[in-house]
This record gives C-alpha cells, sequence and structure tokens, in this order.
C-alpha cells in the first residue's frame, strides 16, 4: 500500500510539474514571442518533464503532445501531422520490423556466442566482445535500444556463468559496456540511432541539406574508431579487477554449450545474412540509386517475410512497438511545429548576440561552441529526440545569421546530442541497463563524466583533422 501511494504521489507531482511548466511558458514568456510560439515552447517543455520524470508511458506524452498542438492550432493540421508522413518515421518502422525478423532466427545469437567464445575469456576480452557485437549489429538493427535489448540477456548470462557478485567492479563494467556500447554504436551508421535520423531529416527540411547514409559514414567514421577503444580503456580503468576475476575459462565453455544448443547454421540463417547484406549495400550506394534509407528498409522486410524467400512470419514482424512509432512521428511533428510557429526563430535571435555569432563564424570554435552546448543541453533535456527536434532548428537558424555552414552546425549538434553517459535518462541504453537493477545512477557519474569528455575532445580532434581534410570544416 506505502509503495503504491508513493508512486501515485510521483505520478500527480510530475504532472503538475509539467502543467506548471506549460503554464508558466504561456503566461510569462516575452512579448516577443508570439501567442502560437509561447504555446508550443510550452508545450514542448510539458513534454520534456513528461519524458524526463516519465509519470505516465512515453507514447502516451507523445499522444498528448499531439493532441495539444492541434487543439491551440499552433500550426496547420497538415505540418502537425507531417512527422507522421516523413519517411523517417518508415524508416524506423522498417527497422523495427527487421530487428523482429532478424530474431526469429538464431543469426544474432550465434554471432554472438562466437565472438565471446574467441574472446571472452580475459576481463579485456570479454569487455571487447560485449562493446563490439553491438557495433556489428549497428550495421543490420536500427536503434541503439534494440540492440541494447538484445544484448542484455547475453550480459546477464555471462554474469551468471563469470559469479559477478552485486555491486562488484565486473558486475558493473559488463552491465555499463552494454550501456556505454550500445551508445557509441549509433555513431557512424545513419540507421543505427533515431537522432541521426531526425539530425538528417530537420536539416534537409530547414536548410536543404541531404545526408546520404554513405556520407554520415563517411564522416563519423574516425570518432567511432578512436570512441570504441576509448570507452573499452575506459572501463577497465575505472573499474579495475583483481588478478583472479581477470580471466573466465568457464566462458568458453558455456559458449561451446550455447552453441551446440543453436546446432548448425540453417537456411534460415543464411538468408537472412544475405537479405542483410543485401540491404547494407542499397544503404550504402544511395549516391547512385537516390533511394531514401527507409526504402531500402521496407523492401528488406519484404523479403524476410515472403514464403519461401524470407525467415519470419508477417504476423509475428507486424506487431512492433508503436510507443517507438508515436515518439519519433510526434517528435519530428514537433519540430517542425517548433520552427512553423516562429518559436525557434524568436529564441535564435536571443542567441544571436556578437560574442555568440563571432564564435559561430569561425569554424573550429563553432564546434566546440556547438558540442558544449549540445553536452549541456542534453543534460537538461534527457530525451535524445526532443533534444535533436529543439536543439537543431534552433542553431540552423542562428547559423544561417552568422553566415555559418548549417551542415557544420546542426551536424555537429544532432550527433552530440546522441553520447549520453553521466544520467540514466540520456540514452535509452542507459534506461535498458538500469532497468536490470545491476547498477544505479550513482555508478554512471565517473565513468559518464569521463566518457563525456572523451566525445567532446574526440570530436574536436576529428574536426581539426578528419573534417578540414574532406572539406566539412573550412578554416
Amino acid at each position: 500500500m506505502t509503495i503504491y501511494k508513493n508512486e501515485n504521489i510521483k505520478t500527480f507531482t510530475s504532472l503538475a510539474f509539467a502543467i506548471s511548466g506549460f503554464l508558466v511558458m504561456i503566461l510569462f514568456l516575452p512579448d516577443t514571442f508570439s501567442s502560437s510560439a509561447k504555446i508550443m515552447t510550452g508545450i514542448i517543455t510539458l513534454g520534456i518533464i513528461l519524458w524526463s520524470f516519465e509519470p505516465i508511458p512515453m507514447g502516451l506524452t507523445a499522444l498528448i503532445i499531439l493532441i495539444l498542438m492541434l487543439i491551440f492550432n499552433v500550426a496547420e493540421t497538415s505540418i502537425v501531422f507531417s512527422g507522421f508522413s516523413s519517411p523517417a518515421t518508415y524508416l524506423i518502422v522498417g527497422g523495427m520490423m527487421l530487428a523482429t525478423a532478424v530474431n526469429e532466427t538464431s543469426l544474432i545469437k550465434r554471432m554472438s556466442y562466437k565472438i565471446l567464445k574467441r574472446w571472452g575469456s580475459t576481463s579485456k576480452g570479454l569487455l571487447g566482445s560485449i562493446i563490439i557485437i553491438q557495433q556489428i549489429q549497428a550495421f543490420f538493427i536500427p536503434a541503439t535500444a534494440v540492440r541494447s535489448a538484445l544484448m542484455l540477456p547475453v550480459s546477464k548470462m555471462i554474469i551468471e556463468t563469470v559469479d559477478a557478485k552485486p555491486g562488484s567492479n565486473l558486475r558493473k563494467m559488463i552491465v555499463l559496456g552494454v550501456a556505454y556500447g550500445g551508445t557509441i554504436s549509433g555513431t557512424a551508421v545513419m540507421t543505427a540511432a533515431i537522432g541521426n535520423i531526425l539530425t538528417v531529416e530537420l536539416l534537409n527540411r530547414f536548410a536543404g541539406i541531404k545526408i546520404s547514409y554513405f556520407q554520415w559514414f563517411f564522416y563519423t567514421f574516425p570518432l567511432w574508431l578512436i570512441l570504441i577503444p576509448s570507452i573499452w580503456l575506459l572501463l577497465l580503468k575505472v573499474f579495475p579487477l583483481p588478478k583472479e576475476q581477470q580471466f573466465f575459462p568457464e566462458i568458453e565453455s558455456e559458449m561451446n554449450d550455447r552453441l551446440k544448443e543453436l546446432g548448425s547454421v540453417g537456411r534460415e540463417e543464411i538468408r537472412c545474412f544475405i537479405i542483410l547484406i543485401f540491404l547494407v549495400v542499397l544503404w550504402l550506394t544511395e549516391p547512385i540509386h537516390g533511394m531514401h534509407p527507409s526504402i531500402p528498409a521496407l523492401i528488406g522486410v519484404v523479403l524476410m517475410t515472403l514464403p519461401k524467400v524470407g525467415v519470419a512470419s508477417w504476423e509475428h514482424v507486424v506487431k512492433i512497438n508503436y510507443n517507438t512509432v508515436l515518439l519519433l512521428s510526434v517528435t519530428l511533428s514537433m519540430g517542425y511545429t517548433f520552427v512553423e510557429s516562429g518559436a525557434a526563430e524568436t529564441i535564435s535571435e536571443y542567441l544571436s548576440a556578437d560574442w555568440f555569432m563571432s564564435l559561430l563564424q569561425n569554424p573550429l570554435s563553432a564546434v566546440i561552441v556547438v558540442v558544449v552546448t549540445a553536452q549541456i543541453f542534453h543534460k537538461m533535456i534527457s530525451n535524445v529526440s526532443t533534444a535533436v527536434v529543439t536543439l537543431v532548428p534552433i542553431l540552423i537558424s542562428v547559423a544561417a545569421n552568422a553566415g555559418t555552414d548549417p551542415l557544420l552546425v546542426g551536424f555537429v549538434a544532432g550527433l552530440t546530442c546522441l553520447f549520453g553517459f553521466i544520467l540514466v535518462v540520456e540514452s535509452m541504453p542507459n534506461i535498458l541497463a538500469h532497468s536490470t537493477g545491476m547498477i544505479t545512477q550513482k555508478d554512471f557519474l565517473k565513468p559518464g563524466l569521463y566518457a563525456t569528455l572523451i566525445t567532446i575532445l574526440a570530436t574536436i580532434l576529428v574536426a581539426v583533422t578528419w573534417w578540414r581534410w574532406i572539406g566539412l570544416l573550412v578554416i
């Protein structure tokens, strides 16, 4: 009864806080904001609070935001609903269906077990395997949350096998390896993170700049290659292990048993692998055929579910999590409406102070300012999608006022919003790892602070070297 009452109090307090935030924005924002801009800023504030404290399901919050935008008529109905017709929405829907189809086979499990069998017998190899498996999955399975959800059962099995005690550094290292590995797995593959997809859509809509799947990979793969070993080394250093916990000969035996249970490679796995490779080729060759990434994703769904060709039943694959669909569609609509209402332009005018504009006019200082700003903004607005759809349009507008390339500013802002390590609520991999009950918010603080500093410094390093060499950053 006490727990029930505490939950009720938390729910009603969060709802009251959200409604208060909504009313404060409407009543106390200066008159430089139009009435539509005030209401839209209030709606976004309400959404941020509800998504941060989650007193109600995230999909329900998205639906409430959609209804409020329609009731208050902050933009044309076609704009408010436009997120649902965006190719990005169909890319995520296709990605979730693909993930379900792939999980119908033993392909991902077999790959994970083989990697762990080969390298999982030492603490360094075990952590490296947990991180690398998710990087490989990123090419085939969109959404960081899905990859981390697939990895958590494997990590729990590892924890039981090596007898990692509650509160031990070994347990923390393994679970945070899943969380941080899942987060950085979205870096180089455009379809691997919802934030990436939103960034591409916003740049296309508000700056007329199109980034292909290949271009995103071309811009980001050096940063990805830096972050993988850096995060691996960071977790090893922050959670040192005694010698007796650095070797796990039982892992190889356990993985052998698991592989025997799976049996030999079946036709379904082979067909699944061929279809996935075909999809990656289609995504990489977008500059040649011109198809939006959502089209290959939907082609993949058809191939995965076709009788005699595919590997999964349509009835199973079509049962996707509609919370995610609502979240993505509404946040996209929210971003479009945020600009349409005039709120983004008004806020950008406040940010157009001389000192801030002068910093943005220099490409290198622009990267530094945007990276730091995005990190701070993401701490305040925990939901990645919300952070991207509010910050990227504002910075695109400010960049236009400063005469700076909106591609560089918008791209860096969207990419940086992906990297959330300090707070549990900053990323879905963090939330999923924390939901296991094996780690606490306190366990994220020290490694998260270091990981944040690493991503900031790594981004600046890539900017002054690789981005400068390929012409993305012109000094």
